[in-house]
């Protein structure tokens, strides 16, 4: 087993199939199918099942992948550590879904021009899921949000630097009355993204009163900003979201708004993590940061 035919698996795990994977490393079909057989034989398990012209993973295929990506990964992390001249090759960047709506796209665009050479990956997930993706080598770098304290952190050590501060505000139907605090909520439902999230647990922590308050709570996972405010603007929920993010919705004319506080975007890494794609890709992004370099 070796780096390149780790390379070969990912491909075709991500494309299912021979040929295309043959393309897009310059190899001949041929070749890509020993390699595969070969690493199945030294494995002694089936990576693939074969389903007409597609090659779809086993469950020892997935749990095989998940290890292959991490050792790319690292391997391309040596690579550049050991040769810091110049950004080259890819850098993962994972954000939450209003991060990446609000504030990356200047940044990425700013980037991709200064630095044409690096593949840039992004992804999103709740911060909890970011900061795991971080620590098992599948992220380079996550813009987290942490709350005061970051408790939530528990063991796990990420070097971390502010970049956005962000103003979480409350929607609430149009009709509802003016609130100063969560008990004077009509409404025993809130629109979330899934278990993770950062913003979530927040509100989740203010309407209950930090557990004081025995009220059951309802929560209606949604998977986009523009569904928790549906939710609201409908009295079906209430929903919690930072002002960038409500600001790229134009008119808020559905929906009562109340400010609740504001929590800090991170740049997230792992301890020592620092080569020249990512240093870079760092002092973009504080560029673009609304929180005062220290």
């Amino acid at each position: 087993m070796d780096i390149a035919t780790l390379s070969v698996f990912r491909t075709v795990a991500q494309e299912q199939g021979i040929t295309r994977a043959a393309e897009l490393l310059g190899r001949v079909p041929s070749n890509v199918t020993t390699r595969i057989q070969h690493l199945e034989a030294e494995i002694g398990a089936s990576l693939f099942l074969r389903e007409k012209k597609r090659m779809v993973l086993t469950p020892e295929g997935r749990t095989f992948l998940d290890y292959a990506e991490r050792i790319l990964n690292l391997a391309e992390e040596a690579q550049q550590s050991v040769n810091p001249t110049t950004p080259v090759g890819t850098l993962r960047i994972g954000a939450m879904e209003s991060t990446v709506a609000s504030r990356l796209p200047g940044p990425l665009a700013a980037y991709s021009k200064a630095w044409p050479q690096v593949k840039l990956e992004l992804t999103t997930s709740p911060t909890r899921q970011l900061v795991s993706a971080l620590e098992e080598h599948r992220l380079d770098t996550a813009l987290i949000a942490v709350p005061s304290g970051e408790w939530w952190l528990g063991e796990r050590e990420i070097d971390k630097i502010p970049v956005y501060r962000e103003e979480l505000v409350v929607l609430l139907p149009k009709t509802h009355r003016n609130i100063d605090h969560a008990e004077d909520i009509d409404i025993n439902a809130l629109a979330a993204f899934a278990p993770g999230c950062t913003y979530r647990m927040l509100a989740e922590e203010w309407l209950t009163g930090f557990g004081s308050r025995k009220a059951q709570l309802a929560i209606q996972e949604v998977g986009s900003y523009h569904a928790m405010y549906a939710c609201s603007a409908a009295g079906a929920a209430i929903s919690i979201m930072p002002r960038s993010v409500l600001d790229l919705m134009g008119s808020t004319d559905d929906v009562k708004i109340h400010p609740l506080m504001s929590v800090d975007t991170h740049l997230a890494s792992r301890p020592g993590y620092n080569t020249p794609a990512f240093r870079e890709f760092r002092d973009i992004l504080l560029k673009s940061g609304n929180i005062p370099i220290s």
